[in-house]
């Protein structure tokens, strides 16, 4: 396993980050365990959850993500040995955002967010989170499959200023070591970042975006911020929820997969996107390569990738996933898929 620096934490991450949205909801507790134990044994050390998880989000299920992995801690001991990552939600603002989480306001200022923390360390059975991550912006942005900006005047949103403020007292109090963002834009990164730096707040260390050969949008705007100020990205959904693994292809709905259980995800079974993700598949085994391995492979190769995060619904899945993490592109297979990107870009951003 190959290991990366967070930021400019001083903390070393695994280039491949255990994803666990499925804990609760597609994986029992028992799972989520035998999980934890396959991927540290792999080299991984870097674990990302959230308050909201497992999604879809449900109030009868909200939290039991975080419950798992803290059972996990509490019985194995062994906190010291992952770096552990959460996330706070935002406010309502899409129509898919959460609504019971908190009464479903949720701005990120000081009571929600210390709301928040207090309950995620206690689902979590610790007393800090290594990185606590603003799971989105605290006002209307182009994320979560909107290209286009569509700015909303006069929007009552918490000052950016006022959610450092707050998180550098949990920093402080010694409840978080370092902070990130995610779902953000190019703007909404260089704010937080020059507050860091003009106003002694703490500096974001990471960004956490979807990215996958099927959204490549980072690569527009945000991916030289992300190298120029050490604050690399976290990539979500590097599979597209599983679409490029060839699953889905030929209107295939298998039983249990995640696009065959919920109708939230609909970019992902566009036209363009089945297109793109045919191509996808058949270059990878032309090469005489698993196509969900290549996929994932390509996102790690990226200079301003941090960690890739990945997640399964059985332990066949994790042990393939994760031995993406030792396979490298040549260059007449990345030509191969600059090509395709070319023809069909972003068809699921």
């Amino acid at each position: 396993m190959q290991y990366r620096p967070l930021g400019r934490t001083g903390l070393e991450v695994s280039a491949i980050c255990l994803g666990t949205m499925t804990w609760g909801e597609q994986n029992t507790e028992a799972d989520a365990h035998a999980q934890i134990d396959c991927a540290l044994a792999a080299g991984v050390n870097f674990i990302d959850t959230a308050e909201m998880y497992p999604v879809p989000p449900r109030p009868e299920t909200q939290g039991l993500t975080e419950r798992y992995l803290g059972t996990w801690l509490a019985k194995s001991g062994k906190r010291d040995r992952i770096i552990l990552a959460s996330k706070v939600v935002g406010p309502v603002r899409k129509p898919h955002n959460p609504r019971h989480i908190r009464g479903g306001v949720n701005p990120l200022d000081r009571a929600n967010l210390e709301a928040a923390l207090d309950a995620s360390l206690r689902r979590l059975n610790t007393d800090y989170l290594d990185l606590y991550q603003l799971h989105w912006p605290d006002r209307s942005t182009n994320t979560f499959g909107q290209l286009g900006y569509q700015h909303v005047k006069g929007e009552d949103t918490t000052p950016i200023e006022e959610t450092l403020a707050v998180l550098a007292d949990f920093v402080k109090a010694g409840k978080v070591r370092h902070v990130g963002v995610s779902n953000e834009t190019p703007w909404g990164l260089s704010r937080y970042l020059n507050l860091a730096e003009t106003r002694g707040l703490p500096r974001v260390a990471s960004i956490q975006n979807p990215y996958s050969l099927l959204n490549r949008t980072f690569e527009i705007g945000l991916s030289e911020i992300a190298l120029r100020e050490e604050a690399g990205l976290l990539a979500y959904s590097p599979l597209g929820f599983g679409v490029l693994s060839g699953k889905y292809l030929d209107g295939a709905r298998p039983a249990g997969a995640r696009l065959s259980l919920f109708e939230r995800f609909q970019r992902y079974s566009s036209e363009n996107t089945g297109r793109a993700v045919a191509a996808y598949v058949d270059l990878a085994r032309r090469h005489g390569l698993d196509p969900a391995q290549m996929a994932l492979a390509f996102v790690t190769s990226r200079d301003f990738v941090t960690s890739n995060i990945i997640g399964a619904t059985t332990l066949e899945q994790l042990e393939s996933n994760l031995a993406s993490a030792d396979l490298a592109l040549s260059a007449e297979l990345v030509a191969g898929i600059e090509a395709i990107h070319q023809r069909i870009p972003n068809p699921a951003p």
